[in-house]
């Protein structure tokens, strides 16, 4: 008789629950490649560069979350690899909090755990927690990572209070926009920063996936395998949230300097609409308030993205460390 799957989902998740720890040797060549499949082509990541630092979002591949070992650690199925049950359990939001530069010849420590567990407006979310420190235990960054496990009957559940806001917010179309970087001084509440447009394909959507440098791979997925994405909440592949995030990362670089993440900035992005292939999204920021703290400049961002159809698909606000 076949063994019932004990699977993991929201039931069974238990805030504490803990995978193993995962080790990740930082090199320029790592690195370029995160730049070059988050098509960035700032010449700051390339392996030619003199000190080579690792784009602030490349935190989510070299500290990954790895749920479904976390499930295998604590003797469950995933629902993703389940055989009788499988679904996906897709990005909602996911908050950085950055202390300390990563660059190449760094040896990062990962450890991941579930924080919470919670339901709002009958969907059912799971936050894990994941937190990174280099070889001499100096702490880089943590992150929370928040995943839908269970939808409302009948809806798409979007997290927080992200479910009233239309595209047409976006900041008036006179504005200036700031494209280049600018100190503490600089900032004026209600600019805006240069828009980014990206485009994607299947390609680059498989190949940002493929790319891993710390766990498992996943055998399939929503965002490379057509026919289990079909049978999900989004209908087909999507784009990753993690991926999304590097280009929200992106925008904010044409104002802000490397350092105005590492020395405390944080990034919360809401996934609102799927980021699918073939689309393009026009990423926004906007300057919402700045304040000093100490000795340090602190400035607050939002970051819309918008696709070519008009639809919002995601939300972001930082808080950046400026001079």
């Amino acid at each position: 008789m076949e063994q019932q799957e004990k699977l993991w989902d929201f039931d069974a998740v238990v805030p504490g629950q803990a995978g193993g720890a995962t080790v990740v040797e930082i090199t320029a060549q790592n690195i370029a490649e995160y730049a070059r499949l988050s098509q960035n082509a700032d010449p700051r990541y390339q392996e030619e560069a003199a000190a080579v630092l690792a784009m602030p979002t490349m935190i989510l591949s070299y500290a990954p979350i790895l749920r479904e070992e976390i499930a295998e650690a604590n003797g469950f199925v995933a629902l993703e690899q389940s055989k009788t049950s499988r679904r996906q359990t897709p990005f909602a939001k996911c908050e950085i909090r950055w202390r300390h530069p990563v660059v190449a010849g760094d040896i990062i420590t990962a450890s991941r755990r579930v924080l919470e567990k919670y339901e709002r407006r009958g969907s059912k979310f799971v936050t894990f927690r994941v937190e990174a420190a280099n070889q001499d235990g100096i702490t880089v960054g943590e992150y929370d990572y928040t995943c839908i496990f269970e939808y409302a009957k009948g809806q798409r559940e979007v997290p927080e209070l992200t479910a009233n806001l239309r595209s047409s917010e976006t900041p008036p179309v006179n504005a200036t926009p700031v494209s280049h970087i600018l100190g503490f001084k600089d900032f004026i509440e209600g600019s805006l920063l240069s828009a980014l447009p990206v485009t994607e394909s299947q390609e680059i959507i498989n190949r940002k996936s493929e790319f891993r440098l710390g766990g498992r791979a996943s055998a399939s997925n929503i965002h490379t395998d057509e026919e289990f994405a079909r049978q999900n909440i989004f209908g087909g592949t999507v784009n990753s949230g993690p991926a999304t995030m590097s280009y929200v990362d992106q925008t904010l670089q044409l104002a802000f300097p490397l350092e105005a993440f590492y020395n405390g900035g944080s990034l919360l992005m809401r996934a609102i609409t799927p980021f699918r292939s073939s689309d393009t999204v026009t990423f926004q920021g906007e300057v919402t308030a700045k304040r000093r703290e100490g000795n340090s400049g602190v400035v607050d961002c939002r970051v819309k993205g918008t696709n070519q159809r008009g639809d919002l698909v995601c939300l972001a606000d930082a808080s950046l460390v400026v001079a």
